[in-house]
Parts: structure tokens; C-alpha cells; sequence
């Protein structure tokens, strides 16, 4: 059994290196032998030291796997010194669960980050696969990556992209208000790109879902996507995780610049932004929200699907957005689209 090989990230265009953030994959390779632990048999593997070019102080991994029923993944993460961080417990039918209380001299997991205490220029991952003791089945990882950040992103000015609207169908996320939908811009959001992607649950798989409802898609992403221990959908890494279980290369990047972002719509990809905003910059506020960028219009203004506005599409303007979205998850993205080898 062997971890498959994933695909390094190349971000289209001429893009600036400026020691803000590195998107790495990590190659991984064949894990041990399953051993007996506890209720379940684990086969586990890790990664040498991965050196970054500069001090980061956020990591953010993410990965795609195949999880048979009866099998889940666990990513980890550490740091020079540190002991192992559970960055996720993860399968497409559970369990799926980040974990609390993780704090200690060296850093702290919120949920789908790893904050460092102090500065960091390396990291390690560690994958280990579950199954039920004697099961013929087991869990396979596909894509395993990182995005490695500190403060302070980039204010190119771009133009690549400018008069550029990538065509993805809108989905609302307060169109599912009545069932508890109105926090999950970030399913409704993943569920778009999908969308554009011709991807998404088959109709057999949506049969649970009540008629009527307004979009089954997303009440699908929603299940799939949320975390226990969070209690709600917008765990970054499972929702790349969630894109990956249908053939995608998903991941979460960090991009240090919108010039960075209209590089990936130029070159047909849209992209999912998080960020928390102001009324004042961008006509409401929010604490934390997840929007697809699908183009700008030719002053460079952003034109986005966001799941939380009237009629979803919206145009905001450009440094007021580029700065809450750098201000508020360093450039966090998801960045969703087909293998090379696919496209």
C-alpha cells in the first residue's frame, strides 16, 4: 500500500517571491506496517524536515484521501521541538473532527491553523491511516500540503485579469436560512466551484435531503464538511478535503497579493478567499466569511460569488477588499481545480 505522490502547487503567471508565504506539497511516501492500537489498526508515516525560506508564524495543512467506510485519516503537524499537533481527524463519512486544547510553549492549534509561539523556519507532517482491526480496506492519501505564512502581504498592482469574470454558478448560503444554513458560506462556496468544475454529488447521493430545498448541493458540502469539535462547516482543510473526494487538486494556500489571485482567474480558476471585513470597507461586516473571486472588472475591482449577498454576485472595490482579506487570514484561499493531467 503506498501514499500516492502529490502534485506541487505552481501558481500560474510570474508571480512575486517575497518571503510572505510558501505553498508547499509534500511528497509522501509508503507508510509502515498497520499496528494494532486501541480500537483501531494504524499505519502511519512522516515527512523530513521541510526548511522554509523565512520565519513563518502560521501553518496551515491540507490534503485529499480516499476513506472507504471503516477508515479515516489523521494529519499532525510539528514544529522544531514540539511534540506532534492533530491537525484533523478526517473522513468523507466521519468521523471528521479538529481538535481542542492543543497549546503549549512552542504554538497552539485554532482549529485548522497552527499559531507558533515564536518564529518557525521548519515544520514536519505526520499522516496515519485507520481502519477497523481485520478490515480488507484502507484509507489512501492523494495530495498532502502546507501553507507556511507570516504578517504582511503584498499590494502589486496586477491587471492580467481585469475585464476577466470566470462563469461559476451562484449558490446562497441564506437561501438554507430555515434549516440552519445561514453560516455556511463556506460549503455554499466550495459547492461553487464544484459547480463550475462539473463536479458535485451525484442524485443518488442527495436523496436525504428534503424536497424543495433550494440547493441540495450545499446541504451536501455542509454535511461533509463539518467539524465536531468546531461545531460548524468552515474548517478550511475539510473543505478542501471535501473537493478532493471528487477528483480535484484542493488545497489551502495562502496568496500574498490579489495580483496572485487574478494569476489563478486568468488562468480559468477561481478562487475562495476567507475574510473578515468591515461595513465600512466592504458595505457589511462580517467576523469570518468565505467568497468565490471569479473576476474583476476593468478598473480591477473584485467581482465575487458571495453566498452571504442578495442575488450572490458582487463587486467590491479592490484595496479595500485586498486589505481585510490580507488583515484577517494572511491571503487564505482555496484553491480547487483539476489535475494538470486532466485539464
Amino acid at each position: 500500500m503506498r501514499l500516492l505522490i502529490a502534485v506541487l502547487l505552481t501558481l500560474p503567471g510570474p508571480l512575486p517571491q517575497d518571503g510572505r508565504a510558501d505553498n508547499r506539497s509534500v511528497v509522501p511516501g509508503t507508510p509502515g506496517s498497520y499496528v494494532r492500537r486501541g480500537a483501531w489498526e494504524v499505519a502511519r508515516w512522516t515527512s523530513g524536515r521541510q526548511r522554509l525560506g523565512f520565519p513563518a508564524t502560521e501553518i496551515v495543512p491540507s490534503w485529499t484521501a480516499d476513506t472507504p467506510p471503516g477508515t479515516h485519516v489523521r494529519v499532525e503537524l510539528s514544529v522544531p521541538g514540539s511534540r506532534w499537533y492533530v491537525m484533523g481527524d478526517w473522513s468523507y463519512d466521519g468521523p471528521r473532527t479538529s481538535v481542542t486544547g492543543q497549546a503549549d510553549a512552542h504554538g497552539r492549534v485554532a482549529t485548522d491553523v497552527f499559531a507558533a509561539a515564536r518564529p518557525v523556519t521548519a515544520y514536519r507532517l505526520r499522516v496515519s491511516l485507520y481502519r477497523r482491526p481485520g478490515a480488507a480496506v484502507s484509507a489512501r492519501v492523494r495530495t498532502l500540503a502546507a501553507a507556511a505564512s507570516r504578517p504582511g502581504g503584498a499590494r502589486a498592482r496586477g491587471g492580467q485579469a481585469w475585464g476577466t469574470e470566470l462563469p461559476v454558478p451562484r449558490k446562497s448560503q441564506l437561501a438554507h436560512a430555515g434549516h440552519g444554513g445561514r453560516g455556511w458560506c463556506s460549503p455554499a462556496a466550495t459547492a461553487m466551484v464544484l459547480a463550475y468544475w462539473r463536479k458535485g454529488p451525484r442524485a443518488a447521493e442527495l436523496t436525504w435531503v428534503p424536497r424543495g430545498d433550494p440547493d441540495p448541493a450545499v446541504d451536501h458540502a455542509a454535511r461533509h464538511t463539518y467539524d465536531r469539535a468546531y461545531r460548524g462547516t468552515g474548517n478550511w482543510a475539510f473543505n478542501t478535503a471535501y473537493a478532493g473526494r471528487f477528483g480535484l487538486d484542493a488545497r489551502v494556500v495562502r496568496l500574498t497579493s490579489l495580483a496572485e489571485a487574478e494569476a489563478l482567474v486568468a488562468a480559468g480558476v477561481p478562487v475562495v478567499t476567507s475574510l473578515s471585513f468591515t461595513a465600512k470597507e466592504l458595505g457589511y461586516s462580517s467576523d469570518g466569511h468565505l467568497m468565490v473571486v471569479t473576476g474583476f472588472t476593468r478598473e480591477g475591482a473584485v467581482i465575487a460569488n458571495d453566498p452571504a449577498a442578495k442575488g450572490v454576485r458582487a463587486v467590491y472595490p479592490r484595496d479595500a477588499f485586498e486589505r481585510a482579506w490580507q488583515r484577517s487570514s494572511s491571503g487564505t484561499a482555496y484553491v480547487i481545480r483539476p489535475f494538470r493531467a486532466d485539464r
